[in-house]
């Protein structure tokens, strides 16, 4: 299976529900396109959520760290929520859980935008 993508609005937050795996290929340019569409609409606050996420390469990471590079040069600011354990590892090993702001619950992700 590959990537699903599912964009929803909670007040000026833009969640993006992701499924699936974020690999090299079709993964990564979904991914990559979603946040660079959002980002042209104006976006600047983006939720990546992604508790439905099975499997993440080096490239789902690397796509990861290119969208927040695109979201933080437009002024905006990109989140993640619900890591699931082997995605939460891979960013400790990678020393990249420091970049990125990670929540567990929903809505204290969406109030940290304020």
């Amino acid at each position: 299976m590959s990537v699903k993508l599912n964009t929803r609005q909670v007040g000026d937050v833009t969640v993006v529900d992701v499924a699936g795996r974020i690999t090299l290929g079709e993964g990564t340019s979904a991914l990559r396109d979603t946040l660079r569409g959002l980002v042209g609409k104006g976006q600047k606050k983006i939720l990546l959520n992604l508790g439905e996420v099975s499997y993440i390469d080096s490239s789902g990471i690397g796509e990861l760290v290119s969208g927040f590079t695109t979201v933080t040069n437009a002024g905006g600011q990109m989140k993640l929520l619900n890591l699931n354990k082997r995605v939460k590892d891979l960013l400790q090993i990678t020393k990249l859980y420091t970049v990125f702001d990670v929540h567990e619950d929903e809505a204290a992700a969406i109030r940290s935008f304020a």
